[in-house]
C-alpha cells in the first residue's frame, strides 16, 4: 500500500471533529484518535510496515511511550526485528520500579517511537529521563506530526523527528 492511500485510511479510521483538548493543553476541532487505527490490527501493521523506513541506521532499541506509542512500538518491533521498551510517564512504586520495561536501554542507542505528536512534550520528557539512565537518543518517530515541521521543543534537546503522515498527507 502506498503512503497516500495510507493516509486516507488512517484519516478515515481515526479523524474526528468537534472540541477536543489536547495534553499540551490546546484546544482543537480537528482530533486523530489513535486509538481508532490502533486498535485495527490490520491498519495497524500496515502502519508498522511503513514505518520500517524511518527507523535510523544503528538504532538498537525501540522505545514506545505509554500508552498509545505501545501499540505501534510493538508492531513495528515484529517488522524489525528490534527489541523494544515500553516507558511508562513514572516509574511504578513497586515491581520493577522501572520507568522503561522490557528491553535494556543504558547503554544503547533508542529511538523514541510515539503515535501523535502536537509539542512533543511527552517525548521530551521521556528522552530526558532515558538520556539520565544511559540511553543515547538522538531520534523520535511517529505515526502522525500534527505540526508541518518538527516541533521546537524536540529540537530544543537535540532530537530529530521522523514522521510518517502529516496533517497535509492525511486530508489529500
Amino acid at each position: 500500500m502506498d503512503l497516500a492511500e495510507l493516509g486516507r485510511r488512517v484519516h478515515s479510521t481515526a479523524h474526528l471533529t468537534g472540541e477536543f483538548v489536547l495534553r499540551s493543553g490546546q484546544t482543537t476541532n480537528e482530533y486523530f484518535d489513535k486509538y481508532r487505527f490502533e486498535a485495527d490490527p490490520v491498519l495497524l501493521d500496515e502502519i508498522a510496515a511503513a514505518l520500517v523506513p524511518l527507523v535510523p541506521d544503528g538504532t538498537e532499541v525501540l522505545a514506545g511511550l505509554e500508552m498509545g506509542g505501545i501499540p505501534v512500538v510493538t508492531a513495528l518491533g515484529r517488522h524489525t526485528g528490534l527489541p523494544c521498551a515500553f516507558v511508562r510517564k513514572q516509574a511504578k512504586p513497586y515491581g520493577t520500579r522501572r520507568l522503561a520495561e522490557g528491553a535494556e536501554t543504558a547503554g544503547r542507542r533508542v529511538t523514541i517511537v510515539e503515535d501523535v505528536v502536537t509539542t512533543g512534550g511527552q517525548i521530551v520528557l521521556s528522552t530526558n529521563e532515558l538520556r539520565t539512565l544511559g540511553a543515547t537518543i538522538t531520534d523520535a518517530l511517529c505515526v502522525i506530526n500534527r505540526n508541518p515541521t518538527t516541533p521546537a521543543p524536540l529540537t530544543t534537546v537535540g532530537l530529530t523527528l521522523h514522521a510518517l503522515l502529516t496533517p497535509e498527507q492525511l486530508r489529500a
